[in-house]
């Protein structure tokens, strides 16, 4: 019996019609900004793989082996993502104290 051998480079891709062409996990429509976040709220490899059915822990740890080799332009994105959710929080809540 032979075994399959994966190109670890296959793992990850962007396309620019998923995710805004951000890094995704091949095969899904799986981010690996999402993978990063839940690694972020403390989970490790095997927990993420349990909490994303879909993915296999190849796939897990390809996500989180990207992450960590561009965590400045990941983090960023985060960091970039969280202030306009705020900002847009901000505008709503002014918009809600408006008309009370």
């Amino acid at each position: 019996m032979t075994a399959t051998v994966v190109d670890i480079g296959t793992l990850i891709t962007r396309d620019r019609n998923l995710r805004s062409g951000r890094p995704i996990i091949a095969g899904t429509a799986t981010s690996v900004r999402r993978i990063a976040v839940l690694y972020k709220q403390g989970n490790n490899a095997e927990e993420i793989a349990r909490l994303m059915t879909h993915l296999s822990i190849a796939q897990v740890y390809a996500a989180l082996t990207y992450y960590h080799a561009n965590r400045a332009e990941i983090d960023t994105d985060l960091a970039e993502e969280q202030a306009a959710y705020e900002q847009l929080a901000e505008l709503h809540y002014k918009n809600l104290n408006t008309k009370t």
